[in-house]
């Protein structure tokens, strides 16, 4: 990913926040010589090895899964809010642009075969997801249907061997012309320019 200096982001807590936040990735890799990607949701746990590992699952009849075993490095996607920006919000002369926080993590894939351990991934991916929920939780399902449930599906482990974090949010402007745009953002409405706005008008704080 092209990423400039001042668009880099390196904090750990603000990526794990940005790839928790919208952990419904796209997967992709190299199948039968063509990339291949998949649109998964993901877990992400920061604290296993240098960078982290994420665990997911797809449908047994993708044949992406087939790819994932044969130690070719996988890149995992996760976008944030994003928006365009109008140069009418700029104190200053400038041109249209768009706005936006983006992560890339680079692994190696393993395979998740055992069918207790993907049981496990496919709980903890349930219960990440409907942590705010009250009424959430599935009825009982017996072995026999948890089994062949779990056939339908393949596992997998990532190991992040590189992570890539760009927040597009005109670091190369003016502090005014940020906050100028942050407001505008903000009246936008939507939960994606709201969101932005949020991410903005934080990275205002943490910068001189």
């Amino acid at each position: 990913m092209y990423v400039p200096e001042h668009f880099k982001e390196e904090g750990a807590d603000r990526l794990e926040t940005l790839i928790q936040a919208y952990s419904f990735g796209v997967l992709v890799s190299v199948h039968e010589g063509l990339p291949i990607a998949s649109h998964l949701p993901f877990l992400y746990d920061r604290h296993v090895g240098k960078n982290g590992r994420l665990i997911g699952h797809m449908a047994r009849g993708n044949p992406q899964w087939k790819s994932l075993s044969d130690g070719q490095t996988v890149l995992a996607i996760f976008q944030g809010p994003h928006a365009y920006i109008s140069p009418a919000w700029y104190e200053s002369p400038g041109v249209p642009t768009w706005n936006y926080a983006v992560a890339h993590l680079y692994g190696k894939a393993t395979l998740v075969e055992d069918q207790h351990v993907l049981e496990k991934v496919v709980r903890r991916l349930t219960a990440f997801h409907e942590q705010n929920d009250r009424e959430a939780g599935a009825p009982g399902v017996s072995p026999e249907t948890w089994s062949r449930l779990l056939g339908m599906i393949v596992g997998f482990e990532i190991d992040v061997t590189e992570i890539q974090g760009k927040f597009k949010l005109n670091q190369n402007r003016s502090r005014e012309d940020q906050r100028r745009v942050a407001e505008a953002l903000a009246r936008g409405g939507s939960e994606s320019t709201t969101a932005l706005a949020r991410l903005m008008a934080a990275n205002l704080e943490r910068t001189p």
